[in-house]
């Protein structure tokens, strides 16, 4: 398990920020891409650890009410035996009690270790869906990035056959170089429009992501819904 929530905290911990510069220096989503698969299976990794420890508790709560129903048994027994003068049978009755008492108190360090094993794996998994959330968000607004960029590429491109149209002399051809250059430009600015809202929509994200997981990460630990 402490291998398992060291991965998880090493995917919780990844930094988006850096993902995206390195998504648009190398012009892919490739990075983003394998994040999102070693999530999605770190996840499922968690989530059956999640519920097996989750089932490991559970039994170790029926077994120490098990036990504690003993120990109230063999402590009623001992007063009858004593008040009956069964001084032999008390005694046996009071070992019996002590060894149930030892099993106890490593039942009750069993129980607190597999609590705060469950919480911690409880936590990760909010974190990390929380995380996964935010990153599957990231990508789709990067991908309508570098879509962006590659048409704003080919307009550039455009633009330069059209500046070699221009010097060639012939002014009919210059002037609707011209023209389609003037339309070529108008399209190149909104791709910058809409590029530069795509920024702000990307802060926004995980910005608010960021809150929701801060909330997610409070509301589990007062034990809310």
């Amino acid at each position: 398990m402490a291998s398992l929530l060291k991965k998880i905290q090493t995917l919780i911990s990844a930094n988006l920020h850096a993902m995206v510069d390195s998504a648009l220096k190398a012009n892919s989503l490739a990075v983003f891409d394998q994040y999102v698969r070693d999530v999605e299976d770190n996840l499922a990794n968690l989530e059956d650890a999640v519920a097996t420890v989750g089932g490991e508790l559970k039994t170790l709560r029926r077994k120490k009410a098990d036990l504690d129903r003993q120990a109230a048994e063999l402590d009623h027994n001992i007063d009858i035996f004593l008040r009956e003068g069964k001084e032999d049978l008390a005694l046996a009755a009071q070992s019996k009690l002590n060894a149930v008492a030892r099993l106890l108190q490593n039942y009750d360090e069993m129980l607190k270790r597999q609590e705060a094993e469950f919480q911690a794996l409880q936590d990760a998994r909010l974190k990390l869906e929380a995380k996964l959330t935010t990153t599957r968000q990231e990508r789709e607004e990067l991908q309508a990035l570098l879509d962006l960029a590659r048409s704003k590429e080919i307009t550039v491109k455009a633009i330069k056959s059209l500046d070699d149209l221009v010097g060639s002399g012939d002014s009919d051809v210059a002037r609707v170089a011209e023209g389609i250059r003037a339309r070529l430009d108008k399209a190149s600015a909104q791709s910058e429009m809409m590029a530069a809202s795509l920024d702000a929509q990307m802060d926004q994200v995980l910005e608010r992501s960021t809150l929701e997981a801060q909330l997610a990460e409070r509301k589990s630990r007062l034990g809310l819904p």
